[in-house]
C-alpha cells in the first residue's frame, strides 16, 4: 500500500501542474496512470477503468477549485461563459457516467485511446478560427457543454482538453481559455463524480475503500499533492511559452495512448 500510496502522490502532483498550466484538469493524465496503478495492484479487470474513470472525475473536484482561484487572481477567467455552458455541462456529464457504466471495458479503455489520439491532433494543428467568430448565445453554449460533458463523463477527464479549443475557436484568448476551463471542469467533475459514486454504490465486485467507482485511497493522494502544485502551473501559464508545450504535451498523450490500445487488445 506504501508504494502504491507514492505513486498517488506523484500523479497528484503532475496533474495539479498540468491543471494550472494547460487547463487540461490533469485527468487525461490521471486516467492512463490509474490503469497502469490498478493494474499492478490486481484490482478485477472489469473494474480497473470504472475506478479510474471515477477516481479522476473525483480528483478534479478539487483541482479545478484550485486551479480556477489562481486563474481568477489572475483575471484569466470568464465567469458568464461559465455560467451559461454548466446547465449543459452536467446534464452532459450525468449521461456520460451512466453510459460508462453499462459499456464493456475493452470498449472503454478503445474509446479512451481515441479520444487521447484526438486531443493530440487538435494539440498539434494550429488552426485559426475566423476574425469574426465569438462564444454562441444560450442554445450553442448548451449545445457545446452538453457535447463536452457527454465526452468527458465517459473518458473521465475535467473537459479542458475540448473546452479550451472549444473556447479558442470562438477567438477567446489562449490564457482566458485555459481560465476559463479550470472553471468549467468544476461542474463537469462533481457532476461526474456523483454519476460514478451512485453507478457503482451496488457493485458488489468493488475492492475494500471504495466508494462507488471512486477509490478513496488514490483520491486522497492525488487531490493533497495537487493542490499544492496547482498554483505553480498556474504562475507557469503565465511566464512560459503554452502553444509550445501543448505541442510537446501532445506527444506524450500519443506514447501514453499506445501503451494503453497495447493492453486493452
Amino acid at each position: 500500500m506504501l508504494v502504491s500510496m507514492l505513486i498517488y502522490c506523484a500523479l497528484g502532483s503532475v496533474a495539479g501542474i498540468l491543471a494550472g498550466l494547460l487547463g487540461v484538469g490533469g485527468g487525461i493524465v490521471i486516467v492512463p496512470m490509474l490503469v497502469f496503478a490498478f493494474n499492478w495492484q490486481e484490482i478485477p479487470p472489469d473494474l480497473i477503468m470504472l475506478l479510474a474513470l471515477g477516481t479522476s472525475m473525483s480528483s478534479i473536484v478539487f483541482t479545478s477549485i484550485s486551479s480556477a482561484r489562481a486563474h481568477s487572481r489572475n483575471g484569466n477567467v470568464d465567469w458568464r461563459a461559465v455560467r451559461t455552458i454548466a446547465p449543459g455541462i452536467v446534464a452532459g456529464t450525468l449521461c456520460g457516467t451512466y453510459l460508462a457504466s453499462i459499456l464493456p471495458t475493452r470498449f472503454l479503455q478503445i474509446f479512451f485511446v481515441a479520444f487521447l489520439m484526438f486531443v493530440a491532433i487538435q494539440m498539434l494543428g494550429n488552426k485559426k478560427p475566423r476574425p469574426s467568430r465569438h462564444l454562441p448565445g444560450l442554445g450553442g453554449m448548451s449545445a457545446a457543454g452538453g457535447a463536452i460533458g457527454l465526452t468527458s463523463g465517459i473518458v473521465g477527464i475535467g473537459g479542458g482538453t475540448l473546452s479550451v479549443p472549444f473556447l479558442i475557436w470562438n477567438n477567446v484568448d489562449m490564457r482566458k481559455a485555459i481560465g476559463t476551463s479550470a472553471a468549467i471542469g468544476f461542474p463537469i467533475a462533481v457532476a461526474g463524480s456523483l454519476g460514478y459514486l451512485v453507478n457503482g454504490w451496488s457493485d458488489p465486485r468493488l475492492p475494500s475503500w471504495s466508494l462507488g467507482y471512486i477509490y478513496l485511497p488514490a483520491l486522497i493522494g492525488i487531490v493533497v499533492f495537487s493542490m499544492v502544485t496547482v498554483p505553480f502551473g498556474a504562475r507557469l501559464a503565465q511566464a512560459l511559452p503554452v502553444p509550445r508545450l501543448r505541442k510537446c504535451f501532445a506527444v506524450l498523450l500519443v506514447a501514453v495512448g499506445a501503451r494503453m490500445l497495447f493492453n486493452a487488445l
